[in-house]
């Protein structure tokens, strides 16, 4: 690398610094230079506060790109625009069109573009930096990697190797061509991503968000937007991407929540959850509704109030009107409009002799029409069996109304709400109310699993039809897991045009994990086409069987071990053995975050496989895969969801089969065999304070992956190599998140000196 080159880089950097900083300060004097009204300085300082959050922290580096044109134009690209005073632009702001060309260019359309160059930073500093000349590429075409054909250079590969946290990061410096054609797509349309683990389509789709409203500013503001995802735990792990963009003000909710009550994690058969997410629900809740709405039985007249002399309507004279009043827009509507009615024929039948009371009135219409909640409606429907039986229909069988049917608390706030009623609460509040917070834009996440009724909930939000959706089919479980995403497109669309896009290239997840994981497409999602993995981990998956009585303990030794080394560690586990992992880490003194509550720690974090959906580790220990497959009807997706939380490390604890696949497919297809074991522990596991890193002595584990993901049994390393690797990893690791790059070579030089290893010792070495 050119020494001269990297300080002119170094210079622009500072340069472009020097000068965001400059309009920091002038932003925070903004305020105190305006010598107008208190409001009018509280305005001036809101509006300098959000320009200042526009600008990105001080320690930000100003670029992390630079493209040169045909004609000798250069360009930096930043995450935030950044001018002179005289509004010369140093940065272009990455969602600008003038950008497109940085993410566009490819090596067989390189859009007038002669140099990409990516820059390696710290803070502002600039380490390094990589070029791509696109002459160079089109020359040796024929010679260029898969990752060079696809616009994934080693800026992308490094990013993907650095360390993971409880928060999402954004992409902007490692959007490659494909994504960033879905991240353009138009404003006005029903785009469904669908995408394998690791294809980037979460970060896609919130950084679709925030382009979408750089360049259509003044039709979709932030707080126009709402991004949908599947528990509150992912929620948070993802919200953070778009303030750190400068846009602070879009909505997250999680389908828990999204409705006028959250869920309280009532728990019911998975027969109940399906059939509360089916659409006939909603028909079933518009007959409830309505047949609420009735004249007093055991009554022939509507007294409205009290007394000598309190005006009277018969039966049929409120009867005949009340169709009239059901058919207004909502419940609430058509009882305002009722109860005017019912005072104006009072009023103008001079049918009482004495005042008319409000509280009389009130009470009148409260018998013919009763007031109500979304909850107060839903708690009363299905503590009834009577109810139910009326609102029914030809829609539910006698089994449906025994499944719905449930003892209601005996106080409303004392009531227990499931995630499935959530839905079901959120249509009762757009029929009585109609009162609904609507969006530009919505975003749904991790969409594979969403039940009808929670598809008309997103709907019902929808201002205009233009929605980003974005799953994966091979991960869709659950009482509502699909193949197809037809039906969701169906329920969504609107006037708007939609279509469905596939991420072909997986690039987080590394090859010889999804070597391991495709292993279960074949019976998981036998339509899927398996992503192109474009990256390797730092090391093969780790196959580890154990008696049944020490798999918690082990689980939790391994897990200690990849936190030790400074890892975010998850470990997926079914039900029947959690309680013993969760025994194993409070007797080791181990401190871990539940993912179930919501909270992820930056150490270890333990989840059940549909609680880690969406999630990433820097290492993953996936604990009695059987089990995992035993436990939820669609299993082998399940498993295949806990085997690709990880973008470095896997491990498999197991007594009985590390994928529970069969031997002998039905059909008479290929037979499909289980994976090789790579170690198998005797003794159990030692909960040492200190635990040390044990790596097997045979390795007969899947070896380097081909990218029609195909596998084969690899040739087994001698101790001396495994123990080497071992040490060399973790040592490597130390390195890569103590310093910067240009001072790796001094300290592996140092490290040399302090073992006492000569120069001479390591060229012996390859000689």
């Amino acid at each position: 690398m050119d020494s001269s080159e990297l300080r002119l880089e170094q210079t622009y950097f500072d340069r472009a610094w020097g000068e965001r900083e400059r309009k920091r300060e002038v932003l925070r004097s903004a305020p105190m230079a305006a010598a107008g009204p208190i409001s009018g300085t509280a305005l001036i300082k809101r509006a300098a506060e959000r320009a200042i959050e526009a600008l990105g922290a001080p320690g930000d580096s100003v670029a992390f790109g630079r493209f040169d044109d045909s004609a000798g134009d250069t360009y930096y690209i930043g995450r935030h625009l950044i001018n002179t005073e005289d509004r010369d632009c140093l940065v272009i702001n990455w969602q600008s069109p003038a950008a497109m060309p940085y993410y566009k260019a490819t090596h067989d359309d390189p859009c007038d573009v002669r140099l990409k160059r990516s820059f390696n930073t710290h803070a502002n500093k600039v380490l390094n930096y990589e070029d791509m000349l696109f002459a160079d590429l089109a020359q040796r075409v024929e010679e260029l990697s898969g990752s060079e054909r696809w616009g994934i250079d080693d800026t992308v590969l490094r990013d993907l190797d650095a360390h993971r946290t409880g928060e999402m990061r954004d992409i902007v410096q490692t959007i490659h061509a494909a994504q960033y054609e879905l991240i353009r797509s138009p404003l006005e349309q029903l785009l469904i991503i669908q995408g394998g683990p690791g294809t980037g389509k979460t970060a896609i789709a919130l950084h679709r968000v925030s382009w979408l409203l750089y360049n259509h500013q003044g039709k979709v503001a932030p707080s126009d937007v709402l991004v949908v995802g599947p528990n509150p735990t992912f929620t948070r792990y993802i919200r953070s991407v778009l303030p750190g963009l400068g846009d602070a003000d879009v909505e997250h909710r999680d389908l828990s929540s999204l409705g006028p009550q959250a869920s309280t994690g009532r728990s019911e058969d998975p027969e109940v959850t399906r059939l509360k997410g089916e659409a006939r629900m909603g028909r079933l809740l518009t007959r409830a509704l309505q047949q609420r709405v009735r004249f007093p039985e055991r009554s022939d007249v509507l007294d409205i109030g009290r007394g000598v002399g309190a005006p009277r309507l018969g039966r049929n004279a409120i009867q005949s009107v009340l169709p009239r009043f059901l058919a207004a827009t909502t419940y609430n509507d058509g009882r305002g409009q009722f109860r005017a009615w019912l005072s104006e024929r009072v009023q103008r039948g001079r049918l009482s002799t004495v005042a008319l009371s409000a509280g009389s009135l009130d009470a009148a219409v409260e018998r013919v029409w009763p007031s109500l909640t979304p909850q107060s409606f839903l708690r009363d429907l299905l503590g009834s069996r009577e109810r139910l039986v009326a609102a029914a229909g030809d829609d539910f069988t006698a089994g449906d109304i025994g499944r719905l049917l449930r003892t209601p608390a005996e106080r409303i706030s004392e009531e227990r709400w499931s995630d499935a009623d959530v839905a079901l609460l959120d249509q009762a509040d757009y029929m009585i109310s109609g009162r609904f917070p609507t969006f530009h834009h919505i975003v749904i996440d991790e969409a594979q699993d969403l039940s009808p009724m929670q598809l008309q909930s997103v709907r019902l939000r929808s201002r205009t039809g233009s929605l980003t959706v974005v799953g994966d089919l091979a991960q869709s479980t659950g009482p509502w897991a699909r193949d197809s995403w037809a039906d969701i497109e169906e329920t969504l669309v609107r006037r708007h045009p939609s279509k469905v896009e596939e991420l072909t290239l997986g690039y987080r997840v590394p090859e010889q994990v999804y070597a391991l994981a495709a292993r279960l497409l074949p019976i998981a999602a036998p339509e899927i086409v398996p992503p192109r993995v474009v990256r390797r981990g730092p090391a093969d998956p780790e196959l580890t069987q154990v008696e049944p009585e020490d798999v918690a303990g082990q689980a939790v030794v391994t897990a200690r071990e990849y936190a030790g080394r400074g890892l975010f560690v998850g470990i997926v586990c079914p039900d029947d053995v959690r309680e013993d992992v969760e025994d194993s880490l409070r007797r080791a003194g181990v401190a871990y975050s539940d993912v179930g509550s919501g909270k992820l720690g930056a150490s270890i974090n333990l989840a059940r496989p549909v609680e880690a959906k969406g999630l990433e580790f820097d290492a993953v220990v996936v604990v009695e895969p059987e089990s995992i497959v035993a436990e939820y009807e669609r299993g082998h997706r399940m498993l295949y969801v806990a085997l690709t939380r990880t973008t470095r490390y896997l491990s498999v604890v197991f007594s009985r089969t590390a994928l529970a696949l069969p031997v002998d497919s039905a059909g008479g297809a290929t037979p499909v065999a289980d994976v090789p074991v790579i170690r198998t522990v005797e003794e159990p596991p030692e909960e040492s304070p200190t635990p040390t890193r044990r790596r097997p002595e045979v390795d007969t584990g899947p070896s380097r992956v081909r990218t029609d993901h195909s596998s084969k049994d690899g040739v087994g390393s001698d101790i001396a190599d495994t123990v080497s690797q071992a040490v060399a990893v973790t040592i490597a690791a130390h390195i890569r998140h103590s310093v910067g790059e240009p001072l790796w070579a001094d300290v592996i030089d140092r490290i040399r000196l302090e073992l006492g290893v000569s120069q001479e010792d390591l060229f012996d070495r390859f000689e």
